[in-house]
C-alpha cells in the first residue's frame, strides 16, 4: 500500500514537471549555479581562513578560521621577496604573450586568408602539439638550455636561470591556441576591406596590421589575455627551468614554496602568498572581460 502510494506520488512529480518545465528548468539553474560557485569560491575562501589564523591555531581548522592575523599579509613580503617573484611572473607572461601574438598573428593571418596546399593538415598537426605532454618536452629542453647539445659543432647556448628558458617553452606551448583563435577571426573579415587598403597603396603585411588586426581587436585580446593567464599559472618548466632564486627570474611559484623549509612548513604563508599572487591575474579579467567574452562568443571558439 505504501509503496503504491510512494509510485503515485512520483508520477505526479513527473506529471506536474511535464506540464510545467519552466519550473525544472529554473529549480536546474539555480541548483548549477550553487554547484558552480561553491566549487570555484570555496578555495579562495579556504585560502582566506588558513591566511589569517595564527600559526599556532592551524591544527584543527574547521570552516571558520580559529583567530584573526591580518598582518600575515605583511609578514609574507618580509619574509621572502614575494614583490621580486611576482615581477618576475608578470614580466615571463608579458614578455610571452608579445612574441605569442606577433607570430600568431602572422600565422593566422596565413591560414585564415591564403589558400595554400596541405593547409587543413598543417594547421591540425599545429593543433596536435598543444595536446603534448609538457613533460614530453623536459629533458631535450633541459639538455639544449644547458648548452649540452651540440649541432655541426656549435654548442647550444646556456639558458638556464634566464628568461629564454621559460619564453621559449611557454610560446611553443602556448602558440597552437592563437593561432587557432586569430584565424578563426582573420578569416571571418571580409576580403574587400584589406583589397581597398592594398588599392590604396599598402602592402599584404601593411593590411594584416592597419587593417586586419584592428578589427579582430576581440581575438587579439581573447589570445593575449589567455596566454598571459596561462603563462602567468605555468607550473612545470617555471619550477625546471631555474634554481628558484629571484635574481635567476623564479617566478611566482618559487616565492609561495620558499615559505617551506626543512624544518617548518608556513602554511598560513604560503596561503597568504597564494592570495596575493591571484591579484594581477584578477585585476586582467576584471578590465578585459568584455573584450574576452567578445572574443568567445563572435567566432573566437564556436567553430
Amino acid at each position: 500500500m505504501g509503496e503504491n502510494n510512494k509510485t503515485s506520488r512520483v508520477q505526479a512529480y513527473v506529471q506536474q514537471a511535464i506540464k510545467r518545465p519552466e519550473s525544472v528548468y529554473k529549480v536546474a539553474f539555480y541548483i548549477a549555479t550553487f554547484g558552480f560557485l561553491v566549487s570555484t569560491l570555496f578555495p579562495f575562501y579556504w585560502l582566506t581562513a588558513l591566511a589569517v589564523t595564527p600559526r599556532d591555531e592551524l591544527y584543527g581548522l574547521g570552516l571558520l578560521p580559529n583567530g584573526f592575523n591580518p598582518a600575515v599579509f605583511i609578514e609574507i613580503f618580509q619574509r621572502a621577496p614575494l614583490h621580486r617573484f611576482i615581477f618576475n611572473s608578470i614580466f615571463l607572461a608579458l614578455t610571452t604573450t608579445l612574441f605569442v601574438l606577433v607570430i600568431a598573428s602572422v600565422t593566422g593571418y596565413v591560414f585564415g586568408r591564403l589558400e595554400f596546399p596541405g593547409k587543413i593538415p598543417l594547421m591540425l598537426f599545429i593543433l596536435v602539439i598543444s595536446y603534448f605532454p609538457p613533460a614530453s618536452f623536459l629533458i631535450p629542453l633541459f639538455e639544449l638550455f644547458t648548452g649540452n647539445v651540440t649541432i655541426l659543432g656549435l654548442k647550444s647556448p646556456d639558458l638556464f636561470n634566464t628568461p629564454g628558458s621559460m619564453i621559449l617553452p611557454f610560446s611553443a606551448l602556448f602558440m597552437p591556441l592563437a593561432i587557432f583563435i586569430l584565424t578563426t577571426f582573420y578569416s571571418q573579415i571580409p576580403d574587400g576591406l584589406e583589397d581597398a587598403a592594398r588599392i590604396e597603396g599598402t602592402t599584404r603585411l601593411g593590411a594584416l596590421f592597419r587593417v586586419i588586426i584592428p578589427l579582430s581587436a576581440p581575438g587579439v585580446v581573447t589570445a593575449g589575455v589567455l596566454t598571459f593567464i596561462y603563462t602567468y599559472n605555468e607550473f612545470f618548466f617555471s619550477y625546471l627551468m631555474n634554481n628558484g632564486e629571484p635574481a635567476n627570474w623564479a617566478p611566482i611559484v618559487h616565492g609561495i614554496l620558499s615559505y617551506q623549509t626543512q624544518y617548518e612548513q608556513l602554511y598560513n604563508f604560503m596561503a597568504a602568498a597564494s592570495l596575493v599572487a591571484v591579484i594581477p591575474v584578477a585585476i586582467l579579467v576584471v578590465f578585459a572581460q568584455e573584450q574576452i567574452v567578445s572574443g568567445l562568443t563572435s567566432g573566437a571558439l564556436k567553430e
